[in-house]
């Protein structure tokens, strides 16, 4: 591996240790009760350590936002020949919920209701579904040749995006009321059926590679 390398997993490391230490301390005390200078010293680092990694405090819980925002813009770059953004899109929800992979909501229960007790780390999740709809807005726009500001791209990012959101928090909501990730799952994969289907007529054959 090259200096530059080790440097790279060195700051990775680093970055994961802050986060995980950040984490725990979350869950045991709450995001709102605990400081910036308290996660430095659980991860044994300075405070500015800390926030050159995480300049936003909610993003010490949520380190997975920036692959969050990218995730529905890079499935549909990454679309099969002859898939529409639409079926890009179900078949990799359904994989993810198969997988109870966190970027859909599988989080537990601990920490679903940690970023419900807080108005910080909600408004960030917000935040972040907004901006994962920006960011599919202008891959689809790209992917059709389209303006980046074209509203068909747009308005189709709105329901592809909002399907997505809607059931982000259907995830969430099960978890609080104590469904398991089997329960969960099972119920998912019906109602993400429902819900792609229901995009269907004015989607199918959009953005088709």
């Amino acid at each position: 591996m090259t200096q530059q390398g080790l440097r790279a997993r060195k700051k990775q490391q680093t970055r994961q240790q802050i986060s995980d230490r950040a984490t725990e301390l979350f869950l045991a005390r709450g995001f709102d009760r605990v400081t910036i200078a308290e996660v430095a010293a659980a991860a044994d680092v300075a405070k500015m350590t800390v926030t050159n990694y995480f300049p936003r405090k909610e993003d010490l819980a949520l380190d997975l936002g920036e692959v969050y925002i990218d995730q529905l813009a890079a499935i549909v770059r990454e679309r099969a020949p002859g898939q529409s953004a639409l079926a890009a899109l179900r078949d990799a929800y359904l994989t993810a919920v198969a997988a109870h992979s966190q970027l859909i909501g599988f989080s537990g229960e601990p920490f679903a209701r940690m970023i419900a007790d807080s108005p910080a780390l909600t408004a960030r999740v917000r935040e972040f579904h907004d901006d994962r709809q920006a960011a599919l807005a202008a891959t689809l726009a790209a992917e059709t040749g389209a303006d980046p500001g074209d509203i068909t791209a747009r308005v189709a990012a709105a329901q592809l995006a909002g399907v997505q959101r809607v059931l982000f928090d259907e995830v969430s909501r099960r978890t609080l009321d104590g469904e398991s990730n089997a329960e969960i799952a099972a119920a998912l994969t019906r109602d993400a059926e429902i819900a792609f289907d229901a995009l269907e007529p004015g989607l199918g054959n959009y953005a088709v590679r």
